[in-house]
């Protein structure tokens, strides 16, 4: 039921479109008054008409009202576009405010954006929390996974209330504590781009069992539905064999096959990939999966090439069915660890860079509900961070050593068979790559870094003495250190 009284909000949402409508119902639902408001009043006033009876809402039409109807500390969180209209709700608030309101950024956000509003508002003695939010609208309702950042004090008082609205898994919040400033929404980019590569990595699954086997989409959703009982459980596998199952009601043909194979992209795996690059984290698998978004969308190019580009290939003959679907599920498991793997180093490295001491283990037991990588191996990485917090490589935790080790034939079949066969495979064989290159003993990395000492005198370390040295390449080649 909606509520009139000023100062009895305990929690407030500007911005209602879906998330942010959703968001505050969930409030709402858990016995919380919410504080509503809009830019376009009719959304307030549907919020309050369609979804009064689910909880006390106080509605405002204008900020300064929105701002009155809260409890001190205010806690607002904003829901509007990432950007230009976060800052111009922001700078509408902070005159309205006083010291120790926290204001709570639950979108999108660039990570950097975060800091710069965090340091900001600190300077009007205001808290200010980046926090993601995972699980699209249904998580909002329902409960999501939920990544605050900011200063631990703010947590005190905004943490009970985001953990009790968020998912729980054996009765544990999917919510905790990540850490200051932008470490939250640094997590939720990280996680938006282990998205990526798995959403990829999914879809090349669905490619070889379609080129391989010849299946229909309702035969292949059939696989990915069986796969869904077993290791690979998870939100995006069961929500991929329904979507295979499904029939288009216009064609009568499969769903799938009437859509175009041009995936878009909002931004968060391309500033995943750009900050792995500034951090040098090896992100291969995230990488080639946005990349690989990019290439579908160029239309041109691909006109271009269908039908001149030679391929040189043969129709692929599997001979046993149920093995190739097996080696093509070991490959994905296999494919998968390697991007999430990558993933927590990427955390790692960024909490080393700003100081954020992230629990990584905190981090995959939040992703195991409300969010949308959710999956029955999350269990299994929140362990591996359990037996050694430090641990410097997913890959090489006792379990994950044996689960990809077992699927290595396999996977190395399916990546050949796709080259062999002209099937792009780029997450699966990047990943390979990446496995291989981090097990091996020795790298071809002394040649470039010979190659750059020659023509940029960048020098190198040797292996069989301490210290950096040049050689006069153009001269006598004498070897000096440096």
């Amino acid at each position: 039921m909606p509520g009139t009284e000023p100062g009895t909000a305990q929690i407030g949402v500007t911005g209602l479109a879906v998330m942010g409508r959703n968001l505050a119902r969930n409030f709402a639902r858990h016995g919380y008054t919410v504080a509503v408001h809009n830019r376009s009043n009719s959304k307030t006033q549907s919020l309050v008409a369609d979804h009064g009876h689910e909880g006390t809402f106080v509605a405002s039409e204008s900020m300064a009202d929105f701002v009155a109807s809260l409890e001190r500390p205010r806690k607002v969180v904003i829901m509007v576009k990432a950007g230009g209209p976060t800052d111009a709700v922001i700078q509408e608030l902070i005159p309205l405010l006083e010291q120790g309101d926290i204001v709570i950024d639950a979108g999108n956000a660039h990570f950097p954006d975060t800091i710069r509003r965090e340091n900001e508002l600190k300077a009007h003695g205001l808290h200010f929390v980046g926090s993601g939010v995972s699980g699209g609208e249904e998580g909002a309702l329902n409960g999501p996974s939920i990544m605050p950042g900011g200063s631990r004090e703010s947590y005190t008082t905004l943490g009970p209330i985001l953990e009790d609205i968020s998912a729980k898994v054996d009765g544990v919040p999917c919510c905790t504590y990540i850490g200051p400033d932008g470490a939250g929404h640094f997590v939720k980019m990280v996680h938006n781009g282990i998205e990526y590569a798995d959403m990829q990595l999914i879809a090349e699954a669905y490619d070889l069992l379609k080129q391989g086997l010849g299946a229909s989409a309702a035969e292949i959703g059939q696989i990915f539905a069986d796969w869904n009982t077993g290791d690979l459980e998870s939100f995006l596998i069961e929500i991929t064999a329904d979507v295979l199952a499904h029939v288009d009601a216009a064609t009568g043909q499969a769903f799938v096959d009437v859509i175009e194979d041009r995936a878009e992209q909002k931004g968060t795996g391309r500033w995943t990939v750009q900050n792995a690059l500034d951090l040098g984290v090896p992100i291969t698998g995230i990488a080639e999966a946005t990349f690989a978004r990019a290439l579908s969308g160029s239309v041109p190019q691909r006109t271009a090439a269908v039908g001149v580009l030679p391929a040189h290939t043969a129709d692929w003959d599997v001979k046993d069915r149920d093995a190739f679907i097996e080696d093509v599920r070991l490959a994905l498991y296999a494919s998968k660890v390697v991007a999430y793997s990558q993933g927590f180093d990427q955390i790692a490295a960024a909490s080393a860079e700003f100081g954020w001491d992230i629990d990584r283990g905190a981090m995959a037991r939040i992703w195991r509900g409300g969010c949308i990588i959710r999956a029955r191996f999350l269990n299994r990485i929140t362990e591996a961070y359990e037996r050694n917090p430090q641990l410097p490589l997913l890959l090489a935790d006792e379990y994950f050593t044996g689960a990809v080790g077992n699927g290595v034939a396999a996977w190395r079949r399916i990546v050949a068979g796709a080259a062999q066969n002209g099937v792009p495979v780029p997450a699966f064989s990047s990943s390979l790559a990446y496995y291989d290159g981090v097990r091996a003993e020795r790298l071809p990395a002394n040649l470039i870094q010979a190659q750059r000492d020659f023509f940029g005198a960048h020098t190198y370390r040797r292996v069989d003495r301490a210290g950096t040295f040049h050689t006069e390449w153009t001269g006598d080649r004498t070897e000096t250190a440096q």
